[in-house]
């Protein structure tokens, strides 16, 4: 059981750190540019939300969005945390388990995002498993049941912490 659980936080990470890449390749190269010209004009910081299509291969139940929960988002499951604003989001219920993303971003430490999601996830059942970083990032999973599980890593960079969940639980708990 150790080894699975070595290989499936191994995994876990790497779906982390590939989502944060990307994410980070759809960044513009400077963040002070797009702080100041969000601050002198607030119309610019509203980010309308946008669905991608769905691709000939999508099935019914699967969708994604960025900058707001998707329809149907578990919001009880993984609540956003207070402050916080939706950087993508993402729901497949044809897969068993069913399969939950979240990326968002906050002007708080890593160690509070953590704290959040540790607390929220620990009401719900989940049991945190040892370890708090992969490598040097801070990262957390969360087992409930055996086959339930929830990783949460964080990413911080002057002074704003990105949040990457995801979540493989029982389609009950994405109702």
């Amino acid at each position: 059981m150790k080894v699975f659980g070595q290989r499936k936080r191994a995994a876990a990470a790497i779906a982390a750190a590939g989502t944060l890449l990307a994410l980070a390749a759809c960044t513009p190269a400077s963040s002070e540019g797009l702080a100041t010209s969000s601050a002198a004009n607030p119309a610019a910081s509203a980010q309308s939300s946008t669905t991608a299509p769905p691709s000939p291969s999508a099935e019914p139940g699967t969708s994604a969005t960025v900058g707001a929960l998707v329809p149907g988002f578990p919001q009880k499951l993984l609540p956003l945390m207070p402050g916080a604003k939706v950087v993508s989001s993402s729901l497949d219920k044809t897969t068993v388990p069913a399969t939950v993303a979240l990326v968002g971003s906050i002007t708080a430490p890593a160690a509070d995002a953590l704290a959040f999601y540790t607390k929220a996830l620990q009401a719900q059942g989940f049991k945190p498993v040892p370890g708090e970083t992969v490598g040097a990032l801070p990262s957390k999973d969360f087992l409930r049941g055996d086959n339930e599980t929830v990783n949460i890593s964080v990413m911080q960079t002057t002074g704003v912490s990105t949040f990457t969940i995801g979540a493989n639980v029982a389609a009950e708990s994405v109702k």
